[in-house]
């Protein structure tokens, strides 16, 4: 049922939730012959009075059924008591100094530390707390020089992808310098400090102090050379390729400081073209009219640059090896080509680096658990496997010049353990130590566990998925579970210390399951492929059948089974609820992708289409794509279980119009024909999750969580 009197607040009539009332237009789109009816296409302007009324109103209800939760300030105590624990990275060296970040449990921001020696007293040396009050702004991309000397740093502010780049010196003296809408770049010193390659747009036609609310498509990205002391409008432009206005460049300075390696991505498929410059033969002046070689100039394979002896370079690479391996390419044989150094094994190759001058670094995935492997650069030879615990290995810090790496491991049930591995022990099996652990204040990690099972999808794919409860759980299939999906564009979903799962498991009974659907990274390219374009609904499927997977074993039933998913796994759990309502006790939708029929139209959208289809383009990717999406496909068959839909007013990688539109929409057709809540919550100064500050991160987890353990019947034990 809609309230029929815009801007007042809704009310219950009949047991029925009385929804805000939204217009209705008759906007259509004709499409490949198909009329495609657009009602809200006017809740795609984010700066409309009307658009503004439609936020506040959707707040002020979704707002009732997030505080129905009778153990809401019980959960939030908790949640914020298991946030509070020292948070470190693992530590690296840039010139003279070592640096990590640490978080001293609710900051909200980490700080960047800096350190003369590995074992000396830390000194701050950036602190983005002191950026904005709420703590909303950001740290994104950072690079020191080769030498050490120079920092420079990004910082975004409300939660927003477009960032300005500052510089400051080792001593913490920042310089004058001040790069401004700068967009999913990186940043790559020249060896000679006198300047860094970074990648920008033009600045969007949007209100001062609004960036990152603006819709518009993000294209025509520019590499530029910025010269330290000079202003930015003098910033050497290094590649512009208007003629294909999707593709995007970046640069990085060899490890020998001698050559440029330029790789242009023209989507999200990983595959990339791969340009090197010789930076020696034009004297080290960089120049727009650079003499360009270049070594692969399709997109059939990625490249990644991992170091070069001389002319010869070696990177990770794709090419006839859908779970990667390692080559090189000597510049002064090219053809020769690419030569294989280390080969294609069963497990996917997911990290490399070198280290200690020859060494080749190796971190591979095994049934999504990672494991690490030393090799020889130059022969490939393998040398020695890295002794870790079963988990997730991530933040790997270590350069050919260090004689040591460290990284740091986590679990489902372990905050964060760091480990340094030192090359100048002799003996081997001593080399590798505990550096760092985090510290949980009354939380005992032995109280749980944690499985990895197999299930069968629907066209028979085994599935693998890990499971965490409490030790001694009842299979009476009354369990209040949380089930958690991604599956899309190759990442795979790993294992991770989630203090809201403790809270769930620990004090709701709970279980949780984070399913690794295909279409994510977690077995290479094969996996990726058989869950992306005309293969997606595979990855609806695996969700619905690890759902289905939980019931039959009687972790769980419909009734008390939740689904969540954030950006792709929005647009998963969305669909799922359309096409299977009758799974779940709740669905969590945050910042997902919902007009499948127009997601390329915004901010970075188009890149997506290597992953869903190019509707406009082409006719079958439209008619796959108008099969599941879920603004298109709202459930009229089978009542609905709560919904609730998470976004931010600052989201410019998914915008919030998804959001808007789906909602309404399921209010709409949805709403009188169920009497669960159909809500949406949408946050200020908020993006899309990265950089989002600890107290927002608070306040939305328990608003998550309190919204599916009342829709689910979860009941509080202390």
């Amino acid at each position: 049922m809609v309230n029929t009197i815009p801007g007042t607040r809704p009310t219950s009539q009949d047991t029925k939730i009385v929804y805000p009332a939204v217009r209705r237009t008759d906007v259509t789109d004709t499409i490949h012959g198909v009329t495609i009816a657009d009602p809200y296409r006017w809740l795609e302007d984010p700066d409309s009075k009307e658009t503004e009324a439609f936020v506040n109103a959707q707040n002020e209800l979704s707002t009732e059924y997030l505080n129905k939760f009778e153990a809401r300030e019980k959960f939030n105590a908790r949640l914020t008591e298991l946030f509070d624990y020292e948070k470190f990275s693992a530590p690296f060296k840039r010139g003279n100094h070592y640096y990590y970040f640490r978080n001293s449990g609710l900051q909200p921001q980490s700080v960047l530390y800096q350190q003369d020696s590995i074992d000396s007293e830390p000194r701050v040396f950036l602190d983005p707390n002191t950026l904005e009050a709420d703590g909303t702004a950001a740290l994104g991309v950072s690079r020191f020089s080769k030498s050490g000397d120079l920092y420079a740093y990004a910082i975004s502010k409300s939660g927003s992808d477009w960032v300005t780049i500052y510089l400051q010196d080792s001593k913490g003296n920042k310089l004058d310098d001040v790069i401004e809408w700068a967009k999913f770049t990186d940043i790559s010193f020249t060896h000679d400090d006198k300047g860094f390659f970074y990648s920008s747009y033009e600045k969007p036609n949007v209100q001062e102090g609004k960036a990152g609310t603006e819709t518009g498509s993000n294209i025509n990205k520019r590499l530029f050379y910025h010269k330290i002391g000079t202003p930015q409008a003098d910033d050497i432009l290094i590649y512009l390729d208007t003629a294909n206005p999707t593709h995007s460049p970046s640069a990085d300075v060899s490890d020998d400081g001698k050559y440029i390696i330029l790789t242009i991505n023209k989507d999200c498929d990983p595959v990339n073209k791969l340009f090197i410059v010789d930076l020696e033969a034009h004297k080290h002046v960089v120049s727009k009219d650079f003499e360009i070689n270049k070594v692969v100039d399709n997109f059939k394979a990625q490249y990644d640059y991992l170091t070069n002896e001389g002319t010869t370079f070696f990177f990770k690479t794709n090419k006839d090896a859908p779970r990667y391996k390692v080559v090189k390419y000597d510049l002064a044989n090219p053809n020769e080509d690419f030569v294989e150094v280390v080969p294609q094994v069963e497990d996917v190759l997911s990290y490399v680096s070198v280290v200690n001058q020859n060494k080749l670094l190796l971190g591979y995935m095994h049934d999504v658990k990672d494991c690490l492997y030393l090799h020889d650069l130059t022969s490939g030879k393998f040398l020695q496997q890295v002794d870790v615990p079963i988990g997730t290995i991530s933040g790997l810090t270590g350069r050919k010049v260090d004689d040591e790496f460290f990284f740091s491991f986590t679990s489902f049930l372990s905050p964060g353990t760091t480990f340094r591995y030192d090359f100048n022990v002799e003996d081997e099996s001593k080399r590798i130590s505990v550096f760092r652990q985090a510290k949980v204040k009354n939380f005992d990690e032995t109280l749980f566990e944690t499985k990895q099972v197999f299930y069968e999808s629907k066209d028979g794919t085994k599935i693998p998925m890990f499971i965490t409860h409490k030790k001694n759980l009842v299979l009476d299939g009354n369990n209040p579970t949380f089930l958690y999906g991604y599956g899309g564009f190759s990442i795979p979903i790993q294992a991770a210390f989630s203090p809201s799962a403790i809270v769930f498991t620990q004090h709701l009974g709970g279980v949780v399951a984070y399913a690794n659907l295909r279409g994510g990274g977690e077995y290479g390219e094969e996996w990726h492929q058989a869950g992306m374009l005309l293969n997606k609904q595979n990855v609806f499927d695996d969700f619905q059948y690890a759902a289905k997977y939980l019931i039959k074993e009687k972790y769980t039933q419909p009734s008390r089974l939740a689904s969540n998913g954030g950006s792709n796994g929005g647009l998963l759990v969305a669909a799922c609820a359309n096409q299977a309502p009758e799974l779940f006790g709740a669905c969590v939708a945050d910042v997902g992708v919902l007009d499948m029929l127009r997601f390329h139209k915004f901010t970075i959208g188009h890149a997506w289409q290597s992953d869903y289809g190019y509707p406009d383009d082409n006719a079958e990717d439209f008619h796959n794509l108008h099969k599941y999406s879920p603004l298109h496909n709202i459930n009229t068959r089978t009542p609905y279980p709560p919904v609730a839909i998470f976004t931010s007013s600052h989201d410019d990688r998914v915008v919030p119009l998804h959001s808007f539109k789906y909602i309404a929409e399921l209010q709409h057709t949805a709403g009188p024909l169920t009497n669960s809540p159909l809500v949406i919550r949408v946050e200020t100064k908020a993006g899309h999750g990265a950089g989002k500050p600890v107290a927002k991160r608070i306040a939305e987890t328990t608003d998550k969580y309190s919204f599916i353990s009342h829709a689910i019947g979860a009941k509080w034990v202390d």
